[in-house]
């Protein structure tokens, strides 16, 4: 993090080390499943299905359109600003540095909210598997887990991440065998084809579908980090919007299928018992407790996972508006000697995301999630129109549809989405948005100055 004026482009110093453009599409296209995780709609399934009444497969479709478009944004406007701040650079470069502060706030809600969502839900897994311990004493175990490992300092590794990805894989690929043979078994193969999944008359709402959408608009979290890796990409200007939009196609084709069989196996939204870990109990019913337990091990490892990076994340925003003295330096600035880490950050961050699980649904914290998320989507959107659609460089060579069309509907869907949001998070938002600018009407001495700019790449 860092105080700065207006963001401008730092040119390297000739001869200085430059990174090297060595990763092709399929390097892309594979990290980006990595970070979206070929599970990731396992958690919001049952959550989903209630809110939107039953009409989970078509809240996927519909947040698919709406990341699609987006990721056409993120992908172009990697090529004209590629750096690891990403959504907030965009932003502040392709307005200003005010409006900057108000996304990067936004975008500061979603990190501290993500290690809170991981430990609540693999609180919530842990307790299908061991239903009689206590759920204070589990959730302590999950964030003290991931709160002793940032402590230490231990950092996950790419290794690690593609271990994770291929046994996730292989347990999603074995659920699929096993519901596709269990619904031809009871169904035959008429039983495969079914509208209800995608429409069903009795159920259906626009107000549910909004709601559900915004849930399942979590599953393609983690798709904008594609365009990070832009300066070490080969031909950038094709490979990073290729794999952006390819990337979301595949995530919401593939969340889309495995929902679809869920719902074909378990049809009947209302009688979810536990909709936050609903898709366990779709998986006994495919795979008996083998592929439940299976299914709860996967879960487990990896919330915690991404709860230690989101915890990390936090953490080094703490640190970094600590140290450039944004919040107390004495506190959120201060180094452990003797292992190097911002330990004070650490111990609020992990009772933070303790005292998080004990006080807020799953549902919720992701919804707070999503607001921040939402908001730096429709920002670059947003950017994407102004940049590409008024700037004087594209005047007489403007592609109307590509550089107008595609990025306003990528803000529309999103603020659709963003809209069907409950009234309460929304709230919750507003408050967190409105203290962001209410501080930087302070630092900067009611806009005379220019404002702290978050940096993202330092953090």
């Amino acid at each position: 993090m860092q105080s700065t004026t207006e963001p401008a482009a730092v040119a390297p110093a000739t001869g200085a080390p430059r990174l090297k453009r060595v990763l092709g599409l399929w390097d892309l296209i594979y990290y980006g499943i990595i970070l979206t995780s070929p599970i990731a709609v396992v958690p919001m399934f049952g959550e989903a299905q209630v809110l939107s009444r039953g009409h989970a497969v078509m809240t996927l479709l519909a947040a698919m359109l709406a990341m699609t478009a987006t990721a056409v944004s993120f992908g172009r406007m990697a090529t004209v600003y590629p750096s690891a701040g990403s959504v907030y650079t965009y932003v502040s470069r392709g307005f200003n540095a005010r409006i900057g502060f108000v996304i990067g706030w936004a975008m500061f809600l979603e990190y501290l909210f993500q290690p809170l969502q991981n430990s609540l839900y693999a609180a919530l897994t842990i307790q299908r598997l061991v239903p009689h311990v206590p759920f204070a004493l589990l959730s302590a175990v999950a964030v003290g887990f991931m709160t002793c490992l940032c402590w230490f300092g231990i950092r996950t590794t790419a290794r690690a991440n593609q271990i994770l990805l291929a046994f996730m894989s292989i347990v999603m690929v074995a659920f699929i065998a096993e519901a596709l043979w269990y619904i031809v078994g009871h169904h035959h193969l008429r039983g495969l084809v079914s509208m209800q999944p995608l429409y069903d008359a009795k159920t259906f709402s626009v107000r549910a579908i909004a709601a559900g959408t915004a849930l399942a608009a979590t599953t393609f979290i983690g798709f904008d980090g594609v365009s990070i890796l832009a300066e070490e990409v080969e031909n950038p200007k094709r490979n990073v919007l290729l794999a952006s939009v390819l990337v979301c196609v595949f995530t919401g084709l593939f969340a889309a299928f495995q929902v679809y069989l869920a719902q074909r196996v378990w049809p009947d939204y209302r009688t979810l018992v536990n909709p936050e870990t609903a898709f366990m109990d779709v998986a006994k019913v495919v795979g008996g407790y083998g592929l439940f337990a299976g299914f709860g091990v996967v879960l487990i490892v990896s919330s915690l996972a991404c709860g230690l990076a989101g915890l990390l994340g936090a953490v080094r925003l703490l640190y970094g508006m600590g140290r450039d003295n944004v919040l107390p330096r004495k506190i959120f600035g201060h180094l452990n000697a003797e292992r190097g880490n911002p330990s004070y950050n650490v111990a609020i961050a992990g009772a933070l995301a303790y005292l998080g699980t004990l006080t807020m649904q799953w549902e919720r914290s992701v919804e707070i999630l999503n607001f921040g998320a939402l908001m730096a989507f429709m920002a670059v959107n947003l950017a994407a129109v102004r940049y590409f659609g008024f700037s004087r460089e594209f005047a007489g060579k403007r592609n109307i549809l590509l550089d107008v069309i595609v990025p306003s509907l990528g803000f529309l869907f999103c603020l659709v989405i963003f809209l069907g949001l409950q009234g309460s998070t929304l709230a919750v938002g507003a408050v967190w948005v409105l203290c962001g600018g209410l501080y930087v009407i302070l630092k900067t001495k009611a806009g005379v100055s220019a404002p702290v700019v978050i940096d993202f790449n330092a953090s």
